[in-house]
């Protein structure tokens, strides 16, 4: 038991950790709500002094003092799919840190679960701000109908003129993977897209055509898949090898797909043909042969959208769109084509 908790002590607040660390108890607030203009040894000072003192914010009295509730709504949409998963589980850490709690309501195309059943749920919580995970375009046009004033921002890879929005660069993570292809000399690149409804399908498949056109390659049409190592391995079972060098599949489960089919039919990854996926899962180093794919950064994606919504909330002017890079793993399953 640390000297702040023994019983009959009172428990630390913003002041004792601002003398702590030597700074204002305004730079603390600020650290804690995730403010980008603190200096970085000024922030680790605060950090420092908040662990020392094991200090835990009243989320209480700063409801009382600032009239919020220091919750943040999430509306998921395909909360079971990797991406909306890591983003939800992103921002429940961003909001931790900066002193908010999060509520997620899961939305789907059953009526007791829609965007208007959910904002219902979330507004009686009485929410300070609005983040909407909607991956598909059909989700986002159902909340265009059903805004309730709130702060909102949107996770998607398109900027939105009616709300604020944040995401990974798609299209350029797709960009990326395609001029890796094409610089160990492939100029055969097929595309296993995901499902046209969502955002970050779009932009994929818009980087690998730009990428494609940019080279003066052809561009054929697109496979569209449905996320899934099942439709992946059909693709690669039915695939002309002898028409196609590599492969870049809109996300890891599709890749695995892609390479598992082609395997069992004696075609070498990535001898005969290279194979790259979307999303860097914690497995996708550990296929065979290990995967080249683009990593997403779902931390900084929280930390991005909890700083927009704070600044929404705060009354404070912000980018109407941002965005985090995202970054290619290099690994075995994409080589030179031999012929």
């Amino acid at each position: 038991m640390t000297e702040q908790e023994r019983p009959g002590r009172q428990r630390p607040s913003i002041y004792d950790v601002a003398d702590l660390a030597g700074v204002s108890h305004m730079t603390v607030s600020r650290v804690l709500n995730g403010h980008p203009n603190i200096r970085p040894a000024t922030r680790e000072r605060v950090l420092r002094a908040i662990d020392e003192m094991n200090y835990t914010r009243s989320s209480i009295a700063r409801a009382l003092a600032t009239n919020r509730t220091m919750r943040i709504g999430v509306l998921v949409d395909s909360p079971l799919q990797w991406g909306p998963n890591s983003t939800l589980r992103a921002l429940e850490g961003a909001a931790r840190h900066a002193g908010y709690a999060i509520s997620a309501f899961s939305i789907s195309d059953e009526p007791s679960a829609g965007i208007d059943a959910g904002l219902s749920a979330l507004v009686a919580q009485g929410v300070d701000a609005l983040c909407v995970i909607a991956p598909r375009s059909s989700s986002l046009d159902r909340l265009r109908r059903h805004r309730e004033g709130l702060p909102t921002l949107v996770i998607k890879a398109e900027s939105d003129p009616e709300m604020h929005t944040a995401a990974v660069d798609q299209r350029a993570g797709a960009m990326a993977a395609v001029m890796h292809l094409i610089e160990l000399g492939h100029r055969s690149i097929v595309h296993l897209a995901g499902p046209q409804d969502w955002f970050d399908a779009r932009a994929r498949a818009q980087g690998w055509r730009d990428a494609l056109a940019d080279a003066g390659l052809a561009i054929t049409p697109p496979t569209v898949g449905d996320w899934t190592s099942d439709f992946g391995y059909a693709f690669g079972s039915s695939l002309d090898a002898s028409n196609a060098t590599a492969v870049f599949a809109a996300n890891d489960q599709m890749a695995l797909g892609v390479v598992h089919g082609l395997a069992e039919r004696g075609i070498d990854v990535p001898g005969d043909v290279s194979v790259v996926g979307f999303d860097d899962l914690p497995d996708a180093r550990h296929f065979l042969p290990p995967l080249t794919t683009v990593r997403q950064d779902f931390d900084s994606l929280g930390a991005l959208a909890m700083r927009i919504l704070i600044a929404a909330i705060d009354g404070e002017e912000y980018a109407e769109h941002d965005s985090i890079a995202p970054r290619l793993m290099l690994r075995a399953s994409t080589a030179a084509p031999r012929r």
